[in-house]
């Protein structure tokens, strides 16, 4: 009678978590989510607002 190795131990299965989503503040929550930008310089500003403006606004 041979006795079988024993078998190597499992990772642990990630808990399954009951909270609330919407309790969680996503990043679309915060100012940095929205695009918002820190203040800056207003040269770069309008840079930015020529190098993005569309075509049709010229």
């Amino acid at each position: 009678m041979s006795t079988a190795p024993d078998p190597e131990p499992r990772a642990p299965r990630p808990a399954l978590v009951f909270d609330d989503p919407l309790d969680q503040q996503t990043s679309d929550d915060t100012d940095r989510g929205w695009g918002d930008r820190p203040a800056g310089d207003s040269a770069a500003d309008l840079k930015r607002f020529l190098d993005e403006k569309p075509p049709h606004h010229l």
